[in-house]
């Protein structure tokens, strides 16, 4: 955990209580000034400059990998005088900016992360936490413009994080590039709160109040990576801050010893900030000046070249050798009584009590005078809590586990976001298959006759397609494109905690399963799984006139429970899941809000959506096969019917008085008989201007071929979206 920020840094992914929007404050609302740009990316125009079809796994190939690796490591002791390198090395600096690039990956919906560079964009550009790391990506430029697009700002962040610390003598499992860099910020919900955690924001943890940290979020305060250095909320409690560090390093993917080894990996290196109070410098990049070109907080050089900069508050290294690597940072955490001290900005820190000389630090500028060392209030939890504490002896004893652990830790925080380790680009991608990588066994390719074969016995085998519809839609529509977690490949539906899932109808589940077991012959469970459902689209197609072919691929391999990490998948459960009509528990956020989240994790747009809810409606492939927003009397044949009987102008809506306005009746205008039920996700369709737009379109007169291409495209994308192992096969030779 790095404490120069500011202060560093299953369930219901939403907060009950007060009604909130799903997106949170965005950046007009922290910068109501900053140039708006949303005009030039309407119709559909790309921010990218880029083409659409550029491959960023395919450029990082064609680096010089040694090349780039040695101008990294030459920068780590070129100090440039406008912003010169604390003890003449960059890379404490560039560590910094590698984990808090990585750092905002979270489980709950695996937003965040290093994967797309969206450290360059706001709100993250302007944390509090990220406070001057636009330095050390004006340092990097000289080197991304000579690479250019062989290698993404994405990838730059991390592989310079790992030049430094191998600079400094750090151990480094390995590195995987080919992450892609986006030209826009993306739209991720980092919480409800007004104000930042300089300005005041409390704690999101409260056990006093019976305040939780409500899920997606990790970080304990807006503007944090992690947990407050200081202590929760500014307490300096050790043991309050090490239960918010448990909460907030689990939702990063993080068990005790990988917490614990990253903390003190990352503190054996460089040094805190607070020379100054922090008021004395200017704001943050987004709200700063145009004469000053993107650069933030410190920019007066009479004060960078004193050294005098304040970035989390907190002032000093932790060990006497900040740019080496070793086992200094235990040594003292043990060796040490501490005092509660605060540093020249006011922020609280403690201090050894009558430190030996040679235990002290250079000081940043003059290596000639000593300083004394510090600790943050976060770093004394490794100290005061009972687990922790075991860890950290161990480790100080043991320096060769210390040395594994924190490369091991180091790696999963810089690659959890990535997705199946197929996506992972260069020569120094680790050759063991690690557990998070959620591995999937090699898979073999059928036969077009064997695959013909199979359908054919499926429709003949008395499962009926809503049944094979909502199998296939359960193993498929886990995927999430914001850490590639999911999907259908390994077929985990059939393992837990997914064959459990409430939304997943376990019964009726288990029953198609085995009887896909049954006549599978050659086909993996996962290939047969997607095909089935593939046939019974197809039929339904058929049976509503159109001729398809729902062409999903093939090749899946089966994961077995030593492949699986199955609590880290129960994140990966719907609360709500629109496209089945799902919804677990009503949630502060509107239901629709979901559907649209949903819907964004899966990759579709506003059409295949649209196209997607009416075709499972008509197909009858509702959790608990609830007959809402069923509107067709051929349930099983895909078909307008869902778009065509919505928008009638016979059907009149109410909301049905205990349903706490999630379940709504239609009545005949003039009869006044029930017709219909539905729910919100259902009637969304009709009353937002933009998706009732695309429902016209599907059942206006000559619609339904428009309906059904959309859906069995939409469809295919889904089945398909984790197929990496066919997407970067050519990469791998």
């Amino acid at each position: 955990m790095d404490a120069e920020t500011g202060s560093i840094s299953g369930g219901c992914p939403m907060g009950h209580g007060e009604a909130r929007s799903l997106h949170g404050r965005t950046n007009r609302d922290w910068w109501p000034d900053a140039l708006q740009l949303d005009i030039l990316t309407e119709d559909g125009k790309r921010a990218d400059p880029y083409d659409a079809d550029f491959d960023y796994a395919q450029a990082f190939n064609t680096v010089n990998y040694d090349a780039l690796k040695a101008d990294l490591t030459a920068l780590m002791t070129d100090s440039q005088p406008w912003w010169p390198a604390d003890y003449g090395h960059y890379g404490p600096f560039f560590i910094r900016m590698a984990w808090h690039a990585a750092g905002t990956y979270r489980t709950g919906d695996g937003r965040g992360g290093s994967s797309s560079g969206q450290q360059r964009f706001a709100p993250l550009n302007s944390w509090p936490d990220n406070g001057n790391l636009d330095k050390a990506r004006r340092l990097l430029w000289p080197i991304k413009q000579k690479y250019g697009k062989a290698v993404s700002w994405a990838d730059l962040f991390i592989l310079t994080g790992n030049v430094a610390i191998e600079s400094m003598g750090g151990p480094v499992f390995g590195f995987g590039g080919g992450r892609k860099d986006v030209f826009e910020p993306e739209t991720v919900y980092w919480g409800t709160e007004e104000l930042w955690v300089d300005q005041g924001v409390e704690t999101r943890i409260n056990p006093d109040e019976g305040k939780a940290l409500e899920n997606p979020l990790a970080a304990i305060q807006m503007g944090l990576i992690y947990v407050n250095p200081e202590g929760p909320g500014g307490n300096p409690d050790p043991l309050q801050s090490a239960r918010d560090m448990r909460e907030t390093f689990g939702r990063m993917a993080m068990n005790d010893e990988e917490t614990v080894a990253l903390t003190a990996g990352g503190h054996a290196f460089g040094k805190a900030h607070g020379a100054k109070p922090a008021d004395t410098f200017g704001g943050a990049p987004e709200s700063e000046v145009l004469a000053l070109q993107g650069f933030g907080w410190l920019n007066d050089q009479d004060e960078i070249d004193a050294g005098n900069i304040t970035t989390s508050g907190i002032e000093g290294a932790w060990t006497p050798n900040p740019t080496q690597w070793g086992g200094d940072y235990f040594r003292l955490l043990f060796k040490y009584d501490y005092e509660l001290v605060e540093s020249p900005a006011g922020a609280k820190q403690w201090q050894p009590v009558n430190p030996d000389e040679e235990d002290m630090a250079p000081d940043a500028r003059d290596p000639s005078k000593k300083v004394p060392t510090m600790m943050t209030t976060a770093d004394m939890a490794l100290k005061m809590d009972p687990d922790y504490r075991k860890i950290s002896e161990r480790f100080r004893d043991d320096q060769a586990a210390l040395d594994d652990a924190f490369a091991r830790a180091w790696f999963k925080l810089c690659h959890r976001d990535m997705g199946p380790k197929v996506r992972y680009m260069g020569p120094e991608v680790p050759a063991e298959d690690l557990i998070w990588q959620d591995p999937v066994p090699a898979g073999s390719t059928p036969s077009d006759s064997d695959v013909s074969s199979f359908k054919s016995a499926v429709l003949d085998s008395g499962l009926t397609v809503s049944e094979l519809v909502k199998a296939a839609w359960a193993s498929a529509s886990t995927y999430r494109n914001s850490d590639h977690r999911g999907g259908a490949n390994g077929a985990r539906v059939r393992l837990a905690p997914q064959k459990d899932w409430e939304a997943n109808d376990p019964a009726e589940l288990d029953k198609v399963l085995s009887k896909l077991d049954e006549l599978r012959g050659g086909l993996s469970m996962a290939d047969a799984i997607v095909l089935a459902g593939a046939a019974a689209i197809e039929k339904a197609a058929r049976d509503g006139g159109h001729s398809v072919s729902v062409d999903v691929s093939t090749g899946r391999g089966d994961a077995g429970d030593e492949h699986t990490d199955a609590e880290s998948f129960e994140p990966l459960e719907p609360f709500a899941d629109g496209f089945r009509n799902y919804l677990k528990t009503k949630a502060s956020v509107k239901t629709e809000d979901m559907l649209v989240d949903r819907a964004h994790l899966l990759g579709l747009s506003i059409p295949e959506m649209v196209a997607l809810i009416g075709g499972m409606r008509v197909l009858g492939a509702n959790t608990g096969n609830s007959s809402h927003g069923v509107f067709t009397d051929r349930k099983g044949t895909l078909s307008n019917d869902f778009f065509v009987n919505l928008l009638s102008m016979d059907t009149k809506w109410e909301m049905v008085d205990e349903s706490g306005d999630e379940e709504f009746v239609g009545r005949n205008r003039s009869s006044g008989e029930e017709t219909y039920r539905a729910t919100r996700t259902d009637l969304v369709i009709g009353s937002n201007s933009q998706l009732r737009a695309v429902a016209e379109v599907f059942a206006e007169a000559g619609g339904e071929e428009r309906f059904v291409h959309t859906f069995v495209s939409a469809w295919k994308k889904v089945m398909d979206a984790d197929r990496f192992d066919l997407s970067h096969a050519k990469y791998h030779g």
